[in-house]
């Protein structure tokens, strides 16, 4: 049997990757004690390797495609194939940021007021050529970790991640700049996308991933409805496209499906039952396929 060797994200992608697969058909168990999870698709080979690393490894061939962010593509200079564009994170479905901040009481306004300065990233390379491309000449270090508790003690600045902003709050810091904006990436190369059976393996991996995103915050709504009612229901409905309509048996009641956001579900379901829907059942989606 052929095999798609996947780098899969060990980290803060980790649970939240395990979870799109889930959505998207593909069940994956991973050990405390084992870098090499297993899943219920024979034909995928998977490794856990830190996003840091995984743009050079898919670049070289040891894994046939992989999952990043584009934070750690950039960082890399890695030469890839990008495959599609998957919108989540740790912790949510928003893009995460990379942000010059400083202590709230220091007197640094902008990037410029950094020149001779020192700052700390686990960005460093991408941070170096940010400052070379504005023109600031400033010593720019790796940090090990623990980053925020740098700022204002071991260092003037820091460049760091952030989705919500919070963390930077919590630690009194004031962002500074807005520097780099990622999500995540899934990645190939052009040898395995001139192999046919581990290219439309990859192209079909991709399509059911973004399903399964795509299906996030999205739910269906199934009803029956008075035929005479049929145009003011179709008027709360923002539906996906238009609402499919079937005939029932008592020709003066139709059966009514869509497709909307989940949000919108609790503001509207209350407003169908007074126009006379009936029998309406909300069911959760695993994936949409455009």
């Amino acid at each position: 049997m052929e095999k798609l060797k996947l780098g899969f994200p060990k980290g803060s992608l980790q649970d939240s990757t395990v979870e799109l697969f889930k959505k998207a058909g593909i069940r994956i168990n991973i050990s405390s004690r084992s870098y090499y999870p297993v899943s219920d698709d024979d034909e995928l080979e998977m490794m856990l390797v830190r996003s840091q690393e995984m743009a050079k490894y898919v670049q070289d061939g040891f894994f046939d495609a992989g999952l990043t962010g584009y934070d750690w593509i950039c960082e890399s200079d890695a030469r890839i194939e990008e495959v599609c564009e998957l919108s989540y994170a740790k912790s949510g479905f928003r893009p995460v940021r990379w942000v010059l901040a400083v202590p709230e009481y220091s007197e640094i306004k902008s990037i410029k007021d950094l020149h001779g300065k020192r700052i700390a990233t686990e960005l460093l390379n991408y941070t170096k050529k940010y400052f070379a491309k504005n023109k600031v000449e400033a010593k720019i270090e790796f940090s090990w970790g623990a980053t925020e508790a740098k700022a204002g003690k071991l260092v003037d600045a820091i460049v760091e991640l952030t989705e919500t902003g919070s963390s930077l709050k919590a630690n009194k810091l004031r962002i500074v700049e807005e520097m780099l904006t990622s999500t995540t990436r899934f990645i190939t190369n052009a040898k395995a996308l001139g192999d046919n059976w581990k290219r439309e393996k990859i192209e079909s991996l991709a399509m059911l991933l973004k399903g399964a995103l795509a299906a996030e915050n999205m739910v269906g709504l199934k009803m029956n409805v008075p035929l005479e009612c049929l145009d003011k229901i179709m008027s709360l409905l923002p539906a996906l496209k238009k609402p499919t309509v079937s005939q029932l048996a008592d020709k003066s009641w139709i059966a009514l499906e869509a497709i909307l956001e989940e949000k919108t579900v609790k503001k509207i379901i209350p407003a169908l039952k007074r126009l006379g829907a009936m029998g309406i059942i909300e069911y959760p989606l695993n994936k949409i396929i455009y």
